[in-house]
């Protein structure tokens, strides 16, 4: 393939010299790849500005310099000139057949580019926001999440990193003002994902042209300081690495030795951080030291703590213990015999390029095979992007580099899956939401609200309007449509149709159903409750008083139970009926009650009267209600206790129940003696608790046991935690004997241990 040459034909920026020095490490290929970039942009972005005024053909060209020096291939850099161009050339058939960047470039080259676009579109977004609640603390770093999640190929960061650094530049050489809002995003946004991709040149770079913009007068005075020392700085650098060499040789080290530029804005921030003036920080002379290997920066190491004195607690090993972004040297701080401290830092030609360059250093995009084609990265790198991906989850960003940590940085690692199990989309005000990777826009709008969540009717994703099944995409911008009131659809939590995605949606969903089926039992019970009252011509009561009366803590809750069949209306029937009889007594039912068991009692009497279908002899009282308690549901032969209850008769208990034991410590006077009378045929719901390990089948295997025993169940009450079941079953029996077959049987089978409730 033929290279095109761009010596005559290309206008200023894109000349032979600059095309000579953007293509200077690339192959044969990648240089025509370039060359045709060029001719592609160069003339639509002839008299076109950037955002920020800049020229945008002089912006682009800068861009691919920058990516020339991270050493990031041939399509990285074209995607940089094609993706400033205007769309309606490059995306009038986008993503067809006959899209013609697609047919000069190839699919390589589209994606790079789209990806690029979309984090441009959410810069501007972002630039836009309106809220307040978009420009915290969290917002940034969903932000910077975001930004990666969408970014499937990490070359479009490197892109949006060089281009924001360019910028910057611009700012700085034009003496053009730089708007605070952009230096600020670059120190919240771009500098931490720097950072973390271990672009230390990159990083160092855009974070001191944004302090110059954010600090003017604070940059200037350290500026000032450091010129005015400068002189003095450099004869001391020049004199320490001019021993340094000659100490080196005569131990046969091979190395290279020589003095580290300091960055203003490193030096504030370690001043801000730790206190100290500027006078007293050590590393503002350093030195650097690149040797062949490992055993030789410690043998370094070795010498330069002989040569001068070492400062205590002032040595950090970055090559045994990496800092989480993966840096690695040794930095240590010693004093001559003046007391002048000075820094040095020891490490390999290859860990000083990562510490330039980061993962850029060894990103391998291509490698040329056998017939000059291309083939994929091995493994071992893509676990490395795995791992940059896990780098999301940090929840600080590690220290700079030279400056040690007054606390280690806490670092969270998660799951390399985790990046593909989140989704980041936003809101019309470009604030970024976090939703489980396959969430809709129902999900969208619960997380917002739930009041806007179950009045969600539709929504539109990046201004298209789309069904409510749409499963959303990182980089999305989401707009609820709501109505003015309203609820949920139930088809929202059928899972077959995929309405939602997040368990929290479902939970809310569920909640409004309940509330709903909560306030037609109310309704439904209430009516029934003034059916009743009405049919006793007690239609003048009081509502809560009655309910307080009959044990409940409000109205709505005595309706409830009269809904679901769990409380006869005759006791109504019998509370008032009772307190029309004793109408010409001033008498509370604990007068009454206390004052029978005494009367009986004295007298001798020691009546006994059946009553109710419970089966149940009350001793001592003549006609009086009774009722088995829920709370420990007893059947014959349980030894059983009454306690006589305040409008609902006696409450019938097991002797072991906790809750009487309760009652009758709090009210001795209302205990009475009970037994088990003719049962006859009535039946008695008994509770039967069963533990097993939770397995295929297991329901369906104790069913039969109850059906062998022809017992009925009457419902089911079953949950599961970490592989163990937990089951109550309340089936009706006859007496104890058809309990203790039951429980035998469930005994017997694998796994299961079952007892009464």
């Amino acid at each position: 393939m033929a290279t095109t040459d761009l010596s005559q034909t290309s206008p200023l920026p894109f000349d032979a010299a600059w095309f000579k020095h953007a293509s200077s490490d690339l192959d044969e290929g990648g240089t025509d790849i370039l060359a045709r970039a060029v001719q592609w942009v160069r003339e639509p972005l002839v008299g076109l500005t950037a955002s920020t005024g800049e020229a945008l053909d002089g912006h682009c060209a800068e861009v691919v310099k920058i990516l020339a020096g991270l050493g990031t291939d041939a399509e990285t850099r074209a995607s940089a000139l094609i993706t400033v161009m205007p769309l309606d050339k490059s995306e009038s058939a986008a993503g067809t057949r006959q899209d013609p960047l697609r047919k000069a470039f190839g699919s390589e080259v589209v994606s790079l580019v789209q990806g690029t676009r979309a984090l441009l579109r959410l810069g501007q977004l972002t630039g836009q926001a309106a809220d307040s609640a978009a420009s915290g603390t969290d917002q940034k770093e969903m932000q910077r999440k975001m930004l990666l999640a969408m970014a499937a190929d990490l070359r479009i960061v490197l892109m949006r990193l060089a281009s924001r650094l360019q910028s910057l530049r611009w700012y700085a050489a034009s003496k053009v003002p730089c708007p605070v809002s952009f230096a600020q995003e670059t120190m919240e946004l771009y500098t931490p994902l720097a950072n973390r991709l271990g672009i230390w040149q990159v990083k160092w770079e855009m974070e001191d042209l944004a302090f110059r913009f954010l600090e003017p007068t604070t940059y200037k005075a350290i500026a000032r300081q450091l010129e005015e020392k400068r002189v003095e700085r450099e004869a001391f650098i020049i004199a320490a690495v001019s021993r340094l060499e000659q100490e080196l040789a005569d131990a046969h080290i091979p190395a290279q030795v020589s003095g580290r530029p300091k960055h203003i804005y490193s030096i504030w921030n370690k001043m801000r951080n730790k206190g100290l003036a500027f006078g007293q920080l050590f590393d503002l002379r350093a030195l650097r030291i690149i040797v062949h290997d490992e055993r030789a920066c410690y043998a370094v190491l070795a010498l330069a703590h002989s040569l001068w004195t070492p400062v205590s607690d002032e040595f950090d090993d970055y090559i045994s213990r990496p800092k989480p972004n993966g840096y690695r040297s040794l930095h240590t701080v010693v004093s001559d015999t003046q007391g002048r401290t000075f820094e040095i830092q020891i490490r390999t030609q290859e860990m000083h390029e990562f510490a330039e360059y980061g993962m850029a250093a060894h990103w391998r995009y291509k490698e040329a095979g056998p017939r000059g084609g291309q083939v994929a990265a091995a493994g071992g790198y893509d676990q490395k992007i795995a791992w940059m991906r896990q780098l999301l989850a940090w929840e600080k960003d590690g220290d700079h580099e030279g400056a040690k940590p007054e606390k280690p940085a806490e670092v969270r690692t998660v799951p390399a899956s985790d990046s593909a199990d989140r989704i980041y989309v936003m809101t019309p005000q470009a604030r970024v939401i976090e939703l489980p990777a396959g969430a809709t826009p129902v999900d969208f709008a619960y997380y917002l609200h739930t009041d806007l969540g179950h009045r969600c009717r539709g929504a539109r994703v990046d201004g298209q309007l789309v069904p409510l099944l749409t499963k959303l995409k990182t980089g999305q911008t989401v707009d609820v449509i709501a109505a003015k009131s309203g609820g949920p659809s139930r088809d929202w939590l059928n899972p077959q149709l995929g309405f939602l995605a997040s368990p929290r949606s479902r939970a809310k969903v569920r909640a409004w159903f309940n509330a709903i089926e909560l306030q037609q039992r109310i309704a439904q019970g209430q009516t029934m409750v003034e059916k009743e009252l009405q049919r006793l011509g007690k239609t003048a009561i009081n509502m809560e008083q009655l309910a307080q009366q009959l044990d409940f803590a409000k109205a709505d809750d005595l309706y409830v139970a009269v809904a679901k069949e769990e409380f006869s209306l005759r006791q109504i029937d019998y509370l008032l009926g009772t307190a029309k009889a004793r109408s010409a007594e001033p008498l509370s039912d604990d007068d009454v009650a206390a004052a029978a068991l005494s009367r009986n009692y004295a007298s001798g009497q020691g009546s006994v009267e059946k009553t109710g279908k419970s089966g149940v002899l009350v001793v001592g009282v003549d006609a009086l209600m009774t009722q088995l308690a829920r709370c420990c549901r007893p059947a014959p032969p349980d030894h059983i206790l009454g306690f006589v209850t305040r409008g609902r008769g006696v409450s019938i208990h097991r002797q072991d129940c906790a809750s009487y034991a309760a009652l009758a410590a709090r009210h001795p006077e209302r205990l009475i003696d009970v037994d088990w009378g003719d049962t006859g045929e009535a039946l008695y719901p008994v509770d039967i608790s069963i533990h097993a390990q939770d397995r295929a089948h297991l329901l369906r295997d104790l069913s039969d046991v109850f059906a062998k025993l022809r017992l009925n169940v009457i419902s089911i009450n079953t949950h599961s935690r970490r592989s163990l079941a937990h089951m109550v079953f309340t089936v009706e029996v006859k007496n104890g004997d058809q309990v203790g077959r039951a429980l035998t049987a469930l005994n017997e089978l694998p796994g299961v241990s079952a007892s009464r409730h």
